[in-house]
């Protein structure tokens, strides 16, 4: 079994009863926002995937730009149908090593990608090289292949993604944050500690056995390998 380096801890009453039946259409309505102007095809994924665990870093400012990124409205997980049924069988996976998903990024509308363009050519906003890119002169992200003008994520099913300890929500170490533009990150590389090495892989095998394809450089991108759109790059805001 793989070793996981991360710490394992492994009747409200009639008023509570009303309370949650009163927010039930608010819920519903909350539900419904995010898929009502989707394209078809498309899908929020935790209404497919139950449990999932959402950690939008574009939505925010945790991230290597560190503004709000274009594009998106709203902190929740797109997908293409396909992508997210796949997802959900990892999930269901992970939960037998008492595991669960965490989601950093999934659809990437075209023009968020525009802007982390923009933003390559500004060599003067260093403000989070010591975090992302400490080993990597900005003007080298165009040509080191760290930032390119179309992405993957753009058809609908690539995602971002770590694994969390289900009952502590503590997330296995991967040997580097998400989005760290450096070799550290490359799936392949052995220099580092067996348990890390180990937790990229079982990510790695539970994706790929529900169809996904890693991508070399980045232990936490995945591409379904029988993706709906494989050359439509999308456009539509995550609201």
């Amino acid at each position: 079994m793989p070793v996981f380096a991360s710490a394992h801890g492994w009747a409200y009453g009639l008023v509570a009863a009303c309370l949650f039946t009163m927010a039930l259409p608010h819920a519903a309505a909350a539900s419904a926002a995010g898929s009502e102007s989707l394209p078809p095809g498309f899908v929020v994924v935790r209404q497919v995937v139950p449990g999932v665990i959402e950690d939008m870093r574009y939505a925010g400012t945790r991230n290597f730009i560190g503004d709000p990124i274009r594009g998106y409205e709203a902190a929740h997980c797109i997908l293409s149908v396909p992508a997210a049924r796949a997802l959900k069988h990892v999930q269901e996976r992970a939960a037998a090593f008492g595991l669960n998903l965490k989601l950093f990024d999934c659809y990437r509308p075209q023009r968020a990608v525009d802007h982390f363009v923009q933003w390559a050519k500004d060599l003067s906003d260093q403000r989070q090289k010591a975090t992302y890119y400490p080993d990597v002169p900005k003007e080298q992200l165009f040509a080191e292949g760290y930032i390119a003008e179309r992405s993957g994520h753009s058809r609908g099913s690539t995602v971002d993604l770590t694994l969390v300890d289900a009952t502590s929500g503590e997330a296995l170490d991967m040997g580097t944050p998400f989005d760290y533009f450096g070799p550290e990150s490359w799936p392949s590389n052995m220099d580092l500690p067996a348990p890390v090495r180990a937790n990229r892989l079982l990510l790695q095998e539970l994706m790929e056995n529900a169809g996904f394809v890693h991508y070399p450089e980045e232990w936490w991108h995945f591409t379904l390998a029988n993706e709906p759109f494989p050359e439509t790059y999308f456009d539509f805001v995550v609201r």
